[in-house]
C-alpha cells in the first residue's frame, strides 16, 4: 500500500501538543529565541578564518592543517546535521540544541587547547562541526517549518538565516578585538563562554515535538526513498554544494589573502563582517521573494551573481573600497539561499521530513564545504597562490545555476511519487 507524501503546503497545522498551533502567538518566541541561538552559533564560527594565521603561527603549523580541521568541521556539520535533524523531527528540538550547545563548549574549549593537528581536527573538526549541525539553521529552520503557516514560511526563514547573518557581523569585531587585546587562546575561552548561553535559549525553543503516535509515522527510510528516487532532490542536493563549497572558502580565506596583499588583519574581519551585515537585507529580501517568484530561478540567479561578483573584484584594482564594494555586493547574496533552499524543500516533501530531508541537502552544502576550506589551503601551500581555488570557485558558481534549472518545484504528492504507508510503531 502507498500514499502520497503530504506537503504541508495546505491549510496551516492544527494544534502542536504543548498547544503551539500556527498561529502567530505561538511561532513568534520559538522564532524570537530560535534567533538568538542562531546569532551564537553562526556568529562563533564565522570568525575562525581570523584564527588561522594566530594559531598557524602559534602552533607552527601549515595554513592546510588549519583549513582540514575546518573542512572537517564542515563535512560533520551535514552529516551530524542529518541525523540530529532526524532527532528534532521525532523527539522536538529541545533535546538536539541541548546536546549542540554542550559540544559546542566542549569543542571550543579543545581547540584552545589543542596543541597538535588531530587535536584540532578533533575539537574544532569533529566536535564543533557535529556541534554546529545541532544548533544551526537545519533544527531552527526546520522547527520554525512546523509552526509557521506555508504562506509565511520562506520569510520566517528569511528572518532566521538574516539572525546569523547578524552573528557573523557581531562576532567579527569581537574575535579580532578579543585575539588583539588578549590573545587567540583567551578570544576562544570567550567564545566557550557564549556558547554556553544556546543551552539556556534552548528551552524557549520547544513545542515541535510530536506525540508518541505522530512519532511512530516517521519512518526515516520512507523519506529518504520518496527523496532519493526524485531527480530534482539531487538537483538540488548538487546546487547547495556549490554554495558551501563558495561560503567558507571566503569565509575562511579571504582574510588571509587580504593580508598576502599586504592589508591588515583588521581589513579582512572587518570584510566578513560588513559581508554579515549586508546579508542580514539579502536574506529578508530572499525569504520575501521566495514568497512570490519561483524559488528555483531565484537560487540559480543567486550562483550566477556570486560568479560575477567575485570575478569583477578579481579584475578590478585591490584597493580598501574596492573590498568594502565586495563584501557589500557578496554580502547580498550570501546566505540569501538557505531560506529559498529549506523552503523549497519543505514545498516539495512537506513539513514531516524537514528536518531529516533538510539535513541530507544541507551535507551537499557541506561536502562543498569541506571541499572549499581544504582545498583553498592545498592550493596554497602548493602553489604560493589562491588564483586557481578563486577560479574554482567562480565556475561551481555556473554549475550551480544549471543543476537548479531542470528542478521540478511542484509537491511531490502532485507528481505522482509515493511511499509506503506509515505502520503504527514503526521506528
Amino acid at each position: 500500500m502507498t500514499t502520497p507524501v503530504s506537503t504541508g503546503s495546505g491549510a496551516a497545522s492544527p494544534a502542536r501538543p504543548g498547544g503551539l498551533s500556527s498561529s502567530s502567538s505561538s511561532y513568534l518566541p520559538v522564532l524570537l529565541f530560535g534567533c538568538a541561538i542562531l546569532v551564537i552559533s553562526t556568529g562563533a564560527r564565522s570568525s575562525f578564518g581570523l584564527f588561522l594565521p594566530e594559531m598557524t603561527q602559534a602552533r607552527g603549523w601549515s595554513r592546510e592543517t588549519f583549513s582540514l580541521a575546518i573542512a572537517l568541521q564542515n563535512l560533520m556539520w551535514g552529516l551530524g546535521g542529518s541525523f540530529l535533524g532526524a532527532m528534532a523531527d521525532k523527539y522536538g528540538s529541545l533535546r538536539t540544541l541541548l546536546l549542540g550547545g554542550a559540544l559546542y563548549v566542549a569543542g571550543l574549549l579543545g581547540m584552545a587547547w589543542a596543541e597538535t593537528g588531530l587535536g584540532l581536527s578533533l575539537s574544532a573538526g569533529v566536535l564543533i562541526g557535529i556541534a554546529i549541525g545541532g544548533t544551526s539553521f537545519g533544527i531552527i529552520l526546520a522547527t520554525l517549518g512546523k509552526l509557521v503557516p506555508p504562506e509565511k514560511r520562506s520569510l520566517a526563514f528569511g528572518i532566521g538565516v538574516a539572525s546569523g547573518s547578524l552573528g557573523q557581523f557581531l562576532f567579527l569585531p569581537l574575535a579580532g578585538w578579543l585575539i588583539a587585546a588578549y590573545g587567540w587562546q583567551t578570544a576562544l575561552f570567550a567564545h566557550a563562554a557564549i556558547a554556553a548561553v544556546i543551552v539556556v535559549l534552548a528551552f524557549g525553543v520547544r513545542g515541535d515535538a510530536l506525540t508518541a503516535a505522530q512519532a511512530a509515522e516517521i519512518r526515516l527510510g520512507d523519506a529518504m526513498r520518496t527523496a532519493f528516487g526524485d531527480r530534482s532532490f539531487h538537483l538540488l542536493f548538487w546546487g547547495y554544494f556549490v554554495c558551501g563549497l563558495q561560503i567558507v572558502f571566503l569565509q575562511l580565506h579571504l582574510p588571509a589573502y587580504l593580508i598576502d596583499k599586504g592589508m591588515s588583519a583588521n581589513v579582512g574581519a572587518a570584510a566578513v563582517a560588513l559581508i554579515g551585515l549586508f546579508n542580514v537585507v539579502g536574506a529578508l529580501s530572499a525569504g520575501a521573494l521566495g514568497q512570490r517568484l519561483q524559488k528555483k530561478w531565484l537560487l540559480a540567479g543567486i550562483y550566477v551573481a556570486r560568479s560575477i561578483v567575485i570575478g569583477l573584484f578579481l579584475l578590478a584594482p585591490l584597493t580598501i573600497w574596492s573590498v568594502w564594494l565586495f563584501s557589500a555586493a557578496i554580502g547580498l547574496l550570501w546566505l540569501s539561499t538557505v531560506p529559498l533552499t529549506n523552503a523549497l524543500v519543505g514545498q516539495m516533501y512537506g513539513v514531516r521530513y524537514l528536518g531529516l530531508l533538510g539535513g541530507i541537502v544541507f551535507f551537499g552544502h557541506q561536502i562543498g564545504s569541506f571541499l572549499g576550506a581544504w582545498l583553498g589551503g592545498l592550493f596554497y601551500d602548493r602553489f604560493g597562490s589562491y588564483d586557481l581555488a578563486w577560479a574554482m570557485v567562480i565556475g561551481f558558481g555556473l554549475f550551480a545555476a544549471l543543476m537548479h534549472a531542470p528542478i521540478d518545484q511542484r509537491p511531490v504528492g502532485e507528481r505522482g511519487l509515493a511511499v509506503p504507508a506509515p505502520q503504527p510503531g514503526a521506528p
